[in-house]
This record gives structure tokens, C-alpha cells and sequence, in this order.
């Protein structure tokens, strides 16, 4: 796993990076430490980090601008901060989950194993942050109908016929997508609200067919599934 840790207290920043090494163990690929989020944002631009643990007040900057930029990223982000009163805000912009300080070594394991798909997350996440042409845009998930896989990346599927490349891939985009979002299919989640029918094809295939007319193709295994959720 490759993480880094963006925090500005060096007391701060050195505890936290000498928990994860704890923490993840022999997992751990690389571990690197910055102060500025304009160096961090450069630097996961060259490596491709896995994590990244994220201050909200980094030498009186705005965090939440700042966060909009990092959400955006192919990786998960946790904050770790002492602005609990705005978790719910970076919830919904997409982080894996919210650290308050001052923090223990349990609630940053809590948070590290959610990046491998262990433990629960709040399903509270209102937009997804596509970068385009250098700017963050903020993508309001009640407006998306699937997401596909597309290699490294996923690729949004709005109700306006819009398509939208995310930087993350699809396992990534699964762990902080609310419940309705249903993986029907190794390259497609589907927001099972704007389902309409599961169909049958020749050959033991099967279709669902969204508000739109949509065909997701949903795979053998789950199938059952689908329909237990559908009824």
C-alpha cells in the first residue's frame, strides 16, 4: 500500500505515520510526508498513492476547497482533523471516512481497514469530484444512473446523457457509493433506484433495463441477488 500524509503539525504527522507503519504492517509500500497540499497534489500527480491521509487546515488554507481537489484523485482520502462539525460535508464530498483528533491508534486502523473493504462506511455521499481540463467539478449522485468500468478509471452515466471519467476505478467508487448502488456486474453499479425490470435473455444471460431503457448486463452470480433486492 502506498499512503501519504498531508498535515502541517510536525508532532502531528509524525505520530500518524508511525501508526500506519504500525497498523498496515508489511503491506505497507511507501509512506511519505508532506505540509503544503500544493506539493501533496503535484506529487500524487508522479506516484500512484493507494491513500491519503488529509488535514482540512493546512496553513490556514481552505480545507474544503482543498478537499474537493483530493477527492477527485484515483485514491481514498481520509481527513484527519479537529473541524468535526464539517464531517458530514466531507462525507458527502467523497472521503472514506473522517478521522477527529485527537485521534487513537484503533480509529485509524477502523479507517485504514475500510480501504480494503472491511467495516462500514456512512452512505452519505452526495456528489462525486471529476476533474476535467484542470478544474473540479462536483457531480450530484442522485443524477447518476450506472457507473462502468473503464480500465484505471469509471465512467459516470448521468440522467442527462452525459458521461463523466472518474479518476477512480470502479472497486474504489463501490466502497463510498451509497447502498442503492448495486454491483450487478463486474464492470457496472447501478443505482437500483431508477430500475425498472430484469430480463431473461437466450443462453441464461440477463438484462436490466433502467427508467431510461437502459440495458446493464448483470452477470450469473449475481443475479439472485439482484432480484432479492429488486422485489
Amino acid at each position: 500500500m502506498r499512503i501519504l500524509v498531508v498535515e502541517d503539525e510536525a508532532i502531528v504527522a509524525r505520530r500518524l505515520s508511525r501508526l500506519i507503519r504500525d497498523i498496515v504492517g508489511a503491506e505497507l509500500e511507501r509512506l511519505d510526508e508532506l505540509d503544503h497540499l500544493g506539493d501533496a497534489m503535484d506529487r500524487v500527480l508522479e506516484i500512484p498513492y493507494d491513500l491519503v491521509f488529509l488535514d482540512l487546515n493546512l496553513h490556514g488554507q481552505d480545507g474544503f476547497e482543498l478537499l474537493r481537489q483530493a477527492v477527485s484523485g484515483a485514491f481514498h482520502t481520509i481527513v484527519v482533523s479537529a473541524n468535526t462539525d464539517r464531517a458530514l460535508e466531507a462525507f458527502e464530498l467523497g472521503v472514506l471516512d473522517f478521522v477527529p483528533k485527537p485521534f487513537s491508534r484503533q480509529r485509524l486502523g477502523q479507517a485504514i481497514a475500510r480501504v480494503s473493504g472491511q467495516g462500514s462506511s456512512p452512505s452519505v455521499l452526495g456528489y462525486l469530484a471529476v476533474r476535467r481540463a484542470g478544474q473540479v467539478t462536483l457531480v450530484p449522485i442522485d443524477d447518476v444512473l450506472y457507473v462502468k468500468a473503464a480500465d484505471d478509471y469509471a465512467e459516470l452515466h448521468t440522467r442527462d446523457g452525459h458521461v463523466h471519467l472518474h479518476d477512480k476505478t470502479l472497486a474504489k467508487l463501490e466502497a463510498l457509493l451509497p447502498e442503492h448502488f448495486e454491483r450487478v456486474h463486474r464492470s457496472y453499479l447501478v443505482d437500483l433506484r431508477h430500475a425498472r425490470r430484469l430480463d431473461s435473455e437466450p443462453g441464461s444471460r440477463y438484462r436490466l433495463v433502467l427508467e431510461d431503457e437502459t440495458e446493464i448486463p448483470v452477470g450469473r452470480t449475481r443475479v439472485q441477488a439482484l432480484r432479492e433486492r429488486l422485489l
